[in-house]
Protein backbone atom coordinates (compact mmCIF):
# COMPACT_ATOMS: atom_id res chain seq x y z
CA UNK A 1 0.00 0.00 0.00
CA UNK A 2 1.30 3.42 -0.75
CA UNK A 3 0.64 6.65 1.10
CA UNK A 4 0.81 10.19 0.31
CA UNK A 5 2.80 12.22 2.15
CA UNK A 6 -0.33 13.70 4.01
CA UNK A 7 -1.25 10.13 4.69
CA UNK A 8 1.63 9.57 6.03
CA UNK A 9 2.25 12.28 8.34
CA UNK A 10 -1.20 12.24 10.01
CA UNK A 11 -0.90 8.23 10.38
CA UNK A 12 2.37 7.75 11.77
CA UNK A 13 3.27 7.75 15.45
CA UNK A 14 3.15 11.02 17.00
CA UNK A 15 2.59 12.04 20.42
CA UNK A 16 -0.84 13.04 20.31
CA UNK A 17 -1.95 9.40 19.02
CA UNK A 18 0.44 7.68 21.81
CA UNK A 19 -1.28 9.55 24.71
CA UNK A 20 -4.98 8.55 23.44
CA UNK A 21 -4.09 5.12 22.99
CA UNK A 22 -2.50 4.99 26.78
CA UNK A 23 -6.04 6.76 27.52
CA UNK A 24 -7.97 4.27 26.02
CA UNK A 25 -6.41 1.38 27.37
CA UNK A 26 -6.52 2.26 31.02
CA UNK A 27 -9.77 3.13 30.47
CA UNK A 28 -10.36 -0.18 29.21
CA UNK A 29 -8.54 -1.86 32.23
CA UNK A 30 -9.69 -0.38 35.61
CA UNK A 31 -7.61 -1.08 38.46
CA UNK A 32 -4.55 -2.18 36.93
CA UNK A 33 -2.95 1.08 35.67
CA UNK A 34 -2.41 3.98 37.54
CA UNK A 35 -4.05 6.82 34.61
CA UNK A 36 -1.88 10.25 35.06
CA UNK A 37 -1.46 10.60 31.03
CA UNK A 38 -4.15 11.65 29.47
CA UNK A 39 -6.61 14.80 29.63
CA UNK A 40 -10.22 13.56 30.09
CA UNK A 41 -12.05 15.53 32.38
CA UNK A 42 -13.10 14.13 36.09
CA UNK A 43 -16.45 12.86 36.24
CA UNK A 44 -18.08 15.74 38.66
CA UNK A 45 -21.19 14.18 39.94
CA UNK A 46 -23.24 17.30 40.41
CA UNK A 47 -22.25 17.87 36.44
CA UNK A 48 -22.96 14.69 35.41
CA UNK A 49 -26.75 14.90 37.14
CA UNK A 50 -27.23 18.21 34.88
CA UNK A 51 -26.44 16.51 31.73
CA UNK A 52 -28.60 13.78 32.35
CA UNK A 53 -31.65 16.08 33.46
CA UNK A 54 -31.09 17.74 30.08
CA UNK A 55 -31.05 14.48 28.27
CA UNK A 56 -34.35 13.78 29.83
CA UNK A 57 -35.81 17.21 28.99
CA UNK A 58 -34.92 16.36 25.26
CA UNK A 59 -36.44 12.68 25.37
CA UNK A 60 -39.64 14.17 26.72
CA UNK A 61 -39.77 17.03 24.16
CA UNK A 62 -39.88 14.86 20.91
CA UNK A 63 -39.80 17.22 18.21
CA UNK A 64 -36.37 18.39 20.07
CA UNK A 65 -35.31 15.28 20.15
CA UNK A 66 -36.31 14.64 16.89
CA UNK A 67 -34.47 17.47 15.14
CA UNK A 68 -31.23 17.31 17.02
CA UNK A 69 -30.77 13.61 15.98
CA UNK A 70 -32.46 13.23 12.50
CA UNK A 71 -31.57 16.90 11.17
CA UNK A 72 -27.98 18.02 9.65
CA UNK A 73 -27.57 22.04 11.62
CA UNK A 74 -25.69 24.17 9.26
CA UNK A 75 -21.93 24.33 8.41
CA UNK A 76 -21.78 26.75 11.12
CA UNK A 77 -24.03 25.31 13.57
CA UNK A 78 -27.55 25.59 14.97
CA UNK A 79 -28.87 29.15 14.55
CA UNK A 80 -30.13 29.16 18.05
CA UNK A 81 -27.10 28.35 19.82
CA UNK A 82 -24.86 30.43 17.85
CA UNK A 83 -27.11 33.38 19.27
CA UNK A 84 -27.44 32.44 22.62
CA UNK A 85 -23.20 32.30 22.32
CA UNK A 86 -22.90 35.47 21.20
CA UNK A 87 -25.58 37.10 23.49
CA UNK A 88 -23.99 35.76 26.83
CA UNK A 89 -20.69 37.00 25.56
CA UNK A 90 -22.17 40.37 24.76
CA UNK A 91 -24.08 40.75 27.92
CA UNK A 92 -20.81 39.53 30.23
CA UNK A 93 -18.03 41.26 28.39
CA UNK A 94 -19.00 43.81 26.30
CA UNK A 95 -17.58 42.63 23.10
CA UNK A 96 -19.24 43.56 19.97
CA UNK A 97 -20.10 40.70 18.40
CA UNK A 98 -22.71 38.60 16.69
CA UNK A 99 -23.71 35.02 15.65
CA UNK A 100 -21.87 36.02 12.37
CA UNK A 101 -19.02 35.97 14.96
CA UNK A 102 -19.13 32.68 16.02
CA UNK A 103 -18.80 29.33 14.48
CA UNK A 104 -18.80 25.51 15.77
CA UNK A 105 -16.50 22.86 15.00
CA UNK A 106 -16.74 19.01 15.94
CA UNK A 107 -14.02 20.08 19.00
CA UNK A 108 -11.67 22.39 19.47
CA UNK A 109 -9.12 20.02 18.00
CA UNK A 110 -10.49 19.67 14.42
CA UNK A 111 -11.01 23.82 14.78
CA UNK A 112 -7.37 24.12 14.99
CA UNK A 113 -6.59 22.24 12.46
CA UNK A 114 -8.35 23.98 9.87
CA UNK A 115 -7.05 27.03 11.16
CA UNK A 116 -3.42 26.27 11.20
CA UNK A 117 -3.80 24.62 7.85
CA UNK A 118 -6.31 27.55 6.68
CA UNK A 119 -3.71 30.69 7.84
CA UNK A 120 0.13 28.49 7.50
CA UNK A 121 1.55 26.83 4.82
CA UNK A 122 2.13 27.02 1.02
CA UNK A 123 0.34 30.70 0.24
CA UNK A 124 -0.52 31.71 -3.42
CA UNK A 125 1.54 34.46 -3.22
CA UNK A 126 4.36 31.65 -3.78
CA UNK A 127 5.57 32.67 0.66
CA UNK A 128 5.43 29.88 2.87
CA UNK A 129 3.89 30.99 6.44
CA UNK A 130 4.17 29.29 9.43
CA UNK A 131 2.42 29.26 13.45
CA UNK A 132 4.25 31.22 15.77
CA UNK A 133 3.82 29.39 19.16
CA UNK A 134 5.67 32.28 21.87
CA UNK A 135 5.69 30.21 24.69
CA UNK A 136 7.05 26.51 24.38
CA UNK A 137 5.97 24.01 25.69
CA UNK A 138 2.86 24.37 24.08
CA UNK A 139 -0.06 21.82 23.56
CA UNK A 140 0.77 18.16 22.17
CA UNK A 141 -1.97 18.21 20.01
CA UNK A 142 -1.00 20.93 17.38
CA UNK A 143 2.43 18.96 17.38
CA UNK A 144 1.10 17.34 14.15
CA UNK A 145 -1.63 19.26 12.79
CA UNK A 146 0.04 20.62 10.07
CA UNK A 147 -0.22 19.66 6.38
CA UNK A 148 3.04 20.77 5.75
CA UNK A 149 6.59 20.01 7.07
CA UNK A 150 7.60 22.56 9.24
CA UNK A 151 4.38 24.71 9.60
CA UNK A 152 5.25 25.75 13.30
CA UNK A 153 7.90 27.67 14.95
CA UNK A 154 8.50 27.70 18.72
CA UNK A 155 9.82 29.95 21.44
CA UNK A 156 12.39 29.38 24.23
CA UNK A 157 10.54 31.20 27.02
CA UNK A 158 12.03 33.07 29.92
CA UNK A 159 12.32 30.51 33.29
CA UNK A 160 11.28 32.61 36.39
CA UNK A 161 12.48 30.35 39.37
CA UNK A 162 9.93 30.04 42.03
CA UNK A 163 12.17 28.42 45.26
CA UNK A 164 13.53 25.11 44.98
CA UNK A 165 10.99 23.29 44.02
CA UNK A 166 8.72 26.09 42.05
CA UNK A 167 8.92 27.74 38.51
CA UNK A 168 6.85 29.84 35.87
CA UNK A 169 7.43 30.27 32.18
CA UNK A 170 7.16 33.68 30.58
CA UNK A 171 7.01 34.81 27.11
CA UNK A 172 10.60 36.41 26.14
CA UNK A 173 9.20 39.50 24.33
CA UNK A 174 12.49 40.88 23.78
CA UNK A 175 13.64 38.20 21.84
CA UNK A 176 10.32 37.10 19.81
CA UNK A 177 10.53 37.26 16.63
CA UNK A 178 7.62 37.75 14.06
CA UNK A 179 8.24 38.07 10.88
CA UNK A 180 6.66 38.33 7.16
CA UNK A 181 6.87 34.27 7.48
CA UNK A 182 4.88 34.33 10.48
CA UNK A 183 1.20 33.16 9.70
CA UNK A 184 -0.33 33.23 13.38
CA UNK A 185 0.85 33.60 16.79
CA UNK A 186 -0.69 30.66 19.20
CA UNK A 187 -1.09 30.68 22.42
CA UNK A 188 -3.56 27.91 25.14
CA UNK A 189 -4.49 29.81 28.26
CA UNK A 190 -4.05 27.87 30.70
CA UNK A 191 -1.53 26.42 28.79
CA UNK A 192 -1.60 22.71 28.17
CA UNK A 193 0.40 20.88 29.65
CA UNK A 194 2.08 23.09 32.23
CA UNK A 195 -1.13 25.40 33.88
CA UNK A 196 0.49 28.42 33.13
CA UNK A 197 -2.15 31.38 32.59
CA UNK A 198 -0.63 34.45 30.52
CA UNK A 199 -1.83 37.62 32.07
CA UNK A 200 -4.38 39.99 30.39
CA UNK A 201 -1.34 42.40 29.67
CA UNK A 202 1.02 39.87 27.66
CA UNK A 203 -2.50 38.55 25.73
CA UNK A 204 -2.85 42.37 24.70
CA UNK A 205 0.73 42.72 23.73
CA UNK A 206 0.42 39.35 21.72
CA UNK A 207 -2.47 40.69 20.40
CA UNK A 208 -1.02 44.28 19.65
CA UNK A 209 2.10 42.40 18.05
CA UNK A 210 -0.09 40.58 15.59
CA UNK A 211 -2.47 43.27 14.53
CA UNK A 212 0.96 45.17 13.89
CA UNK A 213 1.73 42.58 11.37
CA UNK A 214 -2.24 41.62 10.10
CA UNK A 215 -2.20 38.45 11.59
CA UNK A 216 -4.67 36.86 14.01
CA UNK A 217 -4.15 35.72 16.91
CA UNK A 218 -5.16 31.91 18.34
CA UNK A 219 -6.07 31.60 21.57
CA UNK A 220 -7.12 28.43 23.13
CA UNK A 221 -9.56 28.76 25.57
CA UNK A 222 -9.93 25.05 26.34
CA UNK A 223 -9.76 25.19 30.49
CA UNK A 224 -9.99 29.07 30.59
CA UNK A 225 -12.79 31.47 30.89
CA UNK A 226 -15.71 31.85 31.32
CA UNK A 227 -15.87 28.19 30.68
CA UNK A 228 -15.47 25.63 32.18
CA UNK A 229 -13.42 28.31 34.55
CA UNK A 230 -10.31 26.06 35.38
CA UNK A 231 -8.12 28.86 35.77
CA UNK A 232 -6.96 29.79 40.12
CA UNK A 233 -5.61 33.10 39.05
CA UNK A 234 -7.12 36.82 37.78
CA UNK A 235 -7.61 36.68 34.35
CA UNK A 236 -10.56 37.84 32.10
CA UNK A 237 -11.59 36.50 28.93
CA UNK A 238 -9.66 38.72 26.22
CA UNK A 239 -11.30 39.55 22.62
CA UNK A 240 -10.73 41.73 19.68
CA UNK A 241 -11.02 41.48 15.87
CA UNK A 242 -8.00 39.89 15.80
CA UNK A 243 -8.21 37.34 17.99
CA UNK A 244 -9.59 34.16 17.21
CA UNK A 245 -10.81 32.81 20.62
CA UNK A 246 -11.60 28.74 20.53
CA UNK A 247 -13.64 27.76 23.35
CA UNK A 248 -14.70 23.74 24.35
CA UNK A 249 -17.32 22.09 26.28
CA UNK A 250 -15.39 19.08 26.95
CA UNK A 251 -14.00 20.36 30.02
CA UNK A 252 -17.25 21.29 31.48
CA UNK A 253 -17.84 17.29 31.56
CA UNK A 254 -18.73 16.54 27.78
CA UNK A 255 -15.36 15.67 26.36
CA UNK A 256 -17.16 12.79 23.86
CA UNK A 257 -19.80 15.30 22.03
CA UNK A 258 -16.79 16.92 20.31
CA UNK A 259 -18.21 20.33 20.47
CA UNK A 260 -15.41 23.31 20.14
CA UNK A 261 -17.11 26.96 19.38
CA UNK A 262 -14.81 29.97 17.72
CA UNK A 263 -15.40 33.26 18.15
CA UNK A 264 -13.30 34.91 15.29
CA UNK A 265 -13.45 37.76 12.36
CA UNK A 266 -16.79 37.13 10.21
CA UNK A 267 -14.87 36.20 7.69
CA UNK A 268 -12.75 33.66 9.35
CA UNK A 269 -15.85 32.51 10.79
CA UNK A 270 -17.23 32.47 7.38
CA UNK A 271 -13.79 30.13 6.13
CA UNK A 272 -14.17 27.66 9.15
CA UNK A 273 -17.68 27.02 8.10
CA UNK A 274 -16.67 26.01 4.18
CA UNK A 275 -14.18 24.06 5.89
CA UNK A 276 -16.54 22.21 8.19
CA UNK A 277 -18.94 21.82 5.13
CA UNK A 278 -15.91 20.13 2.62
CA UNK A 279 -15.14 17.56 5.78
CA UNK A 280 -17.73 16.89 7.72
CA UNK A 281 -21.32 18.56 6.19
CA UNK A 282 -22.32 19.34 9.21
CA UNK A 283 -21.19 19.77 13.48
CA UNK A 284 -22.57 17.03 15.64
CA UNK A 285 -25.65 18.64 17.35
CA UNK A 286 -26.02 16.99 21.01
CA UNK A 287 -23.56 19.32 23.03
CA UNK A 288 -25.16 22.74 21.30
CA UNK A 289 -28.98 21.10 22.47
CA UNK A 290 -27.57 19.96 25.24
CA UNK A 291 -26.28 23.41 26.75
CA UNK A 292 -28.24 25.89 24.81
CA UNK A 293 -30.53 26.82 27.89
CA UNK A 294 -27.03 26.97 30.17
CA UNK A 295 -25.93 29.86 27.69
CA UNK A 296 -29.55 31.34 27.81
CA UNK A 297 -29.70 32.40 31.24
CA UNK A 298 -26.29 32.35 31.91
CA UNK A 299 -26.12 29.40 34.41
CA UNK A 300 -23.35 28.06 32.43
CA UNK A 301 -20.89 30.81 34.06
CA UNK A 302 -22.51 29.97 38.07
CA UNK A 303 -21.52 25.92 37.29
CA UNK A 304 -18.11 26.97 36.40
CA UNK A 305 -17.81 29.61 39.13
CA UNK A 306 -19.21 27.73 41.78
CA UNK A 307 -18.98 23.40 41.04
CA UNK A 308 -16.23 23.16 38.18
CA UNK A 309 -13.61 25.25 39.60
CA UNK A 310 -13.82 25.16 43.33
CA UNK A 311 -13.59 21.26 42.53
CA UNK A 312 -10.13 21.77 40.22
CA UNK A 313 -8.38 23.94 42.87
CA UNK A 314 -8.55 21.36 45.43
CA UNK A 315 -7.80 18.97 43.71
CA UNK A 316 -4.72 21.12 42.24
CA UNK A 317 -2.98 21.49 45.65
CA UNK A 318 -3.81 17.67 47.13
CA UNK A 319 -2.00 17.33 44.40
CA UNK A 320 0.96 19.07 44.80
CA UNK A 321 1.00 18.59 48.53
CA UNK A 322 1.18 14.67 47.56
CA UNK A 323 4.29 15.90 45.05
CA UNK A 324 6.10 17.77 48.37
CA UNK A 325 5.54 14.34 50.07
CA UNK A 326 6.60 11.57 48.00
CA UNK A 327 9.52 13.52 46.39
CA UNK A 328 11.09 15.22 49.20
CA UNK A 329 14.26 17.25 49.28
CA UNK A 330 16.22 14.26 47.78
CA UNK A 331 14.92 15.22 44.30
CA UNK A 332 16.06 17.91 42.40
CA UNK A 333 12.68 18.76 41.02
CA UNK A 334 10.36 21.82 40.50
CA UNK A 335 6.62 21.77 39.65
CA UNK A 336 5.22 24.69 37.17
CA UNK A 337 3.40 27.44 39.09
CA UNK A 338 -0.18 25.57 38.87
CA UNK A 339 -2.46 28.66 37.67
CA UNK A 340 -5.10 26.38 36.00
CA UNK A 341 -5.91 23.06 33.73
CA UNK A 342 -6.06 20.18 35.04
CA UNK A 343 -2.21 19.13 35.21
CA UNK A 344 0.92 19.54 37.03
CA UNK A 345 4.44 20.02 35.07
CA UNK A 346 6.95 18.34 36.79
CA UNK A 347 10.73 19.44 35.95
CA UNK A 348 13.42 16.90 36.96
CA UNK A 349 16.38 19.09 37.22
CA UNK A 350 18.91 16.26 37.02
CA UNK A 351 18.02 13.12 35.24
CA UNK A 352 20.28 10.97 33.52
CA UNK A 353 17.70 9.98 31.27
CA UNK A 354 14.85 11.52 29.22
CA UNK A 355 11.61 11.83 29.96
CA UNK A 356 10.75 9.20 27.28
CA UNK A 357 12.87 6.56 29.07
CA UNK A 358 11.33 7.49 32.19
CA UNK A 359 7.65 7.45 30.85
CA UNK A 360 8.51 4.34 29.33
CA UNK A 361 10.07 3.00 33.59
CA UNK A 362 6.70 4.15 34.53
CA UNK A 363 4.81 2.00 31.95
CA UNK A 364 6.35 -1.07 33.14
CA UNK A 365 5.54 -0.25 36.58
CA UNK A 366 1.59 0.36 35.49
CA UNK A 367 2.13 4.59 35.77
CA UNK A 368 0.93 6.26 32.77
CA UNK A 369 2.32 9.73 32.86
CA UNK A 370 3.22 12.20 29.70
CA UNK A 371 6.53 12.59 28.56
CA UNK A 372 7.57 16.24 28.19
CA UNK A 373 9.54 15.83 24.38
CA UNK A 374 6.20 15.97 22.71
CA UNK A 375 5.43 19.07 24.07
CA UNK A 376 8.61 21.03 22.60
CA UNK A 377 7.87 21.40 18.66
CA UNK A 378 9.26 23.73 16.56
CA UNK A 379 12.48 25.23 18.48
CA UNK A 380 15.64 25.26 16.06
CA UNK A 381 17.76 24.80 18.32
CA UNK A 382 18.18 21.67 20.91
CA UNK A 383 16.91 22.49 24.55
CA UNK A 384 18.08 20.02 27.18
CA UNK A 385 14.92 20.78 29.03
CA UNK A 386 12.65 19.63 26.82
CA UNK A 387 14.01 16.02 27.59
CA UNK A 388 13.56 16.83 31.66
CA UNK A 389 9.80 17.12 32.18
CA UNK A 390 6.64 15.42 32.46
CA UNK A 391 3.04 16.10 32.58
CA UNK A 392 0.68 14.32 34.83
CA UNK A 393 -3.54 14.58 35.23
CA UNK A 394 -4.36 15.33 38.79
CA UNK A 395 -8.34 15.19 38.70
CA UNK A 396 -9.03 11.17 38.48
CA UNK A 397 -8.63 8.96 41.44
CA UNK A 398 -6.56 10.30 44.16
CA UNK A 399 -5.21 7.26 45.56
CA UNK A 400 -4.23 6.35 42.44
CA UNK A 401 -2.16 9.73 41.80
CA UNK A 402 -0.54 9.45 45.35
CA UNK A 403 0.40 5.60 44.37
CA UNK A 404 1.99 6.86 41.15
CA UNK A 405 3.39 10.00 42.16
CA UNK A 406 5.52 7.60 45.25
CA UNK A 407 6.78 5.74 42.29
CA UNK A 408 7.33 8.24 39.76
CA UNK A 409 9.38 9.63 43.29
CA UNK A 410 11.38 6.01 42.93
CA UNK A 411 11.57 6.05 39.17
CA UNK A 412 13.29 9.69 39.53
CA UNK A 413 15.52 9.16 42.23
CA UNK A 414 17.67 6.00 39.97
CA UNK A 415 17.39 8.70 37.22
CA UNK A 416 19.41 11.38 38.97
CA UNK A 417 23.00 12.35 39.53
CA UNK A 418 24.21 9.64 36.61
CA UNK A 419 22.49 6.73 38.76
CA UNK A 420 20.09 5.96 35.65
Amino acid sequence: MHYSLFGEKLSARSGILELMKDLGEALESPGKVRMLGGGNPAHLPEVNALWRRRMTEILANRDEFEHMVADYDSPRGKAAFLSEVAALLRREYGWEIGPENVAITNGSQSAFFYLFNMLAGAHADGGFRRILCPVVPEYIGYADQGAEPGMFRGAVPQIEELGPHGFKYRVDFDSLEVDEQTGAICVSRPTNPTGNVLTDTEVKHLASIAEQHGIPLLVDNAYGMPFPGIIFTDAAPVWRPNIVLSMSLSKLGLPSVRTGIVVADAEIVERLSGVNAVISLANGSLGQVLTRPLFEDGSILTLAKDVIRPFYRTRAERAQAAVSRAFGSDIDYAVHLCEGSIFLWIWFRSLSISTRELYARLKERGVIVVPGEYFFFGLEEDWPHSRQCIRVNYCHDEQAFRDGIEIIGEEARRAQGGRG
